[in-house]
C-alpha cells in the first residue's frame, strides 16, 4: 500500500510518498511530478518509502531529470533502512541531488 501526497511549502513543491512504491503506484507517482512541474524548488520526500521497485525508480529518476531540464532545483529525501537499497545499489544516491530531512533540503534550495 501507498501514498503520495502533494504540498507546497513557500514556493517550493513537494512530493511526500509513504509505504510501498511499486508499478501500481507508477499513475500516482507520474501525477505528483506533474503537480510540482511549475514550481522552481522541488522536493521529493521519500523518508516514508519502506519499498520501492525498479518501475518506480525509473519514474521518479525520469521525473527529477525533467525537473531539472525545467529550470527547477530538486532535492531528493532517501528512504531509511532496506528501502535505500536500491538508490546504494544503483548508485543513484551518488547521482541524483540528495538532502538528509526534508527540512535540509528545503534549506538547501533556498540557499
Amino acid at each position: 500500500m501507498h501514498r503520495i501526497d502533494v504540498e507546497h511549502e513557500g514556493d517550493a513543491g513537494v512530493v511526500r510518498a509513504h509505504g510501498e512504491l511499486d508499478a501500481f503506484a507508477a499513475p500516482d507517482i507520474t501525477e505528483s511530478f506533474e503537480l510540482v512541474s511549475s514550481s522552481p524548488r522541488v522536493v521529493v520526500d521519500f523518508s516514508a518509502v519502506t519499498f520501492l521497485d525498479s518501475t518506480a525508480l525509473g519514474l521518479v529518476v525520469r521525473g527529477v531529470r525533467r525537473l531539472g531540464e525545467h529550470g527547477a532545483g530538486v532535492r531528493v529525501v532517501l528512504p531509511l533502512g532496506t528501502a535505500a537499497k536500491i538508490f546504494e545499489l544503483t548508485t543513484l544516491d551518488r547521482v541524483l541531488p540528495v538532502s538528509g530531512s526534508r527540512d535540509e533540503a528545503l534549506a538547501e534550495l533556498r540557499d
